[in-house]
């Protein structure tokens, strides 16, 4: 790192191992009926891409892009669909992969949105939680 006012606050090799760990448990979770993940573009695709290679499961994808910033750097707090899906989630387990959650409204309103297409059930698979920052509390089943 050149820059010498950016600090690492988590190494590469602590990542690959939260990751790994995540997946272990995703795949003991789910060995009977594996999630559709829901990957939250752009910032997840990263961690979608090696969360799946943790997931000793026959995985489905889809991808939803939605906006709460506009061109700020601090949620708006109105939460616009910019990216449906393309797959069907009624009777479906599904499981939200984002990459870092802060203040939660884009969640909140994402779990309530894919809660009124029936599926079975919706859980959240967040990277990193931004600690102080939430505005609506949220239950992540895997962070």
């Amino acid at each position: 790192m050149n820059n010498p006012q950016l600090r690492v606050l988590i190494s590469d090799e602590e990542i690959k191992q939260r990751v790994a760990a995540i997946g272990a448990q995703i795949t003991k979770d789910y060995k009977d009926n594996p999630p559709l993940l829901v990957c939250v573009l752009k910032g997840a695709v990263n961690f979608l891409a090696d969360l799946m290679h943790a997931i000793e499961l026959p995985v489905n994808v889809d991808f939803m892009a939605v906006s709460s910033y506009g061109a700020a750097t601090k949620t708006s707090g109105v939460v616009r669909i910019v990216k449906d899906l393309d797959t069907e989630l009624a009777g479906r387990d599904v499981l939200i992969v984002e990459d870092v959650v802060d203040s939660g409204l884009t969640l909140n309103y994402l779990r309530q949105y894919l809660g009124a297409k029936s599926p079975r059930s919706i859980e959240v698979c967040a990277l990193l939680l931004k600690i102080g920052e939430q505005r609506v509390e949220q239950e992540l089943k895997y962070e």
